[in-house]
């Protein structure tokens, strides 16, 4: 008798189960069920693109207010002149520690950023010499169309020459961060003494 008002339990349990999700599955078509964390895809932010009522010319994107600085961005207070060059190179010195691992990986930045250039060993004797480019020149043997041995180039100046760039090299302040930038500017100086 227990077992057999188990199974008439178990048997209406399960029927009344089964009745349910197929009335409740039968309602409204277009239903998705119950809202979890609404908030996830009906935000109350407005989207860049949007028009914004609490501005004054009902824009969402902003300029941001002068003289303010992006978090983690670092300021290179040296002007893109001869004398901005020169006054970096006095007083401008490498914040990064003499470590094999920031020396590995200033050589893989380098490889990768320029070596197409500059060649594997700093020599002005990367792929695009070879396709007719005027060659840079070398780190060990070569002068700097600013004057000087490229081999007595300091960290400020050769800093100075990856920010801004200059004569046929552009600028890779926006695909090297100030510390990849001291990364490569310590493999540079590996390979003014080859």
């Amino acid at each position: 008798m227990l077992a057999m008002n188990k199974f008439r339990i178990l048997g209406t349990t399960a029927i009344a189960i089964a009745a349910s999700v197929v009335i409740t599955s039968c309602k409204d078509k277009r239903s998705t069920g119950w809202e979890y964390a609404p908030n996830m895809y009906k935000h109350i932010a407005y989207d860049p693109d949007q028009s914004n009522p609490n501005f004054k010319d009902g824009k969402t994107a902003q300029q941001p207010p002068a003289g303010t600085i992006p978090i983690g961005f670092k300021t290179f207070d040296y002007p893109n002149t001869r004398e901005g060059y020169e006054q970096a190179g006095v007083e401008v010195k490498s914040p990064l520690a003499q470590t094999e691992q920031n020396l590995a990986d200033g050589k893989v930045l380098f490889e990768h950023f320029c070596s197409p250039c500059h060649g594997q060993t700093g020599q002005g004797d990367g792929l695009v010499v070879q396709h007719g480019y005027p060659p840079p020149p070398s780190y060990s043997k070569g002068q700097s169309s600013r004057g000087g041995a490229m081999k007595d180039l300091t960290d400020g100046k050769i800093y100075h020459t990856i920010t801004y760039g200059v004569n046929a090299m552009g600028s890779y302040a926006s695909q090297l961060e100030p510390d990849e930038r001291w990364k490569v500017i310590m493999y540079v100086h590996h390979l003014q003494n080859l």
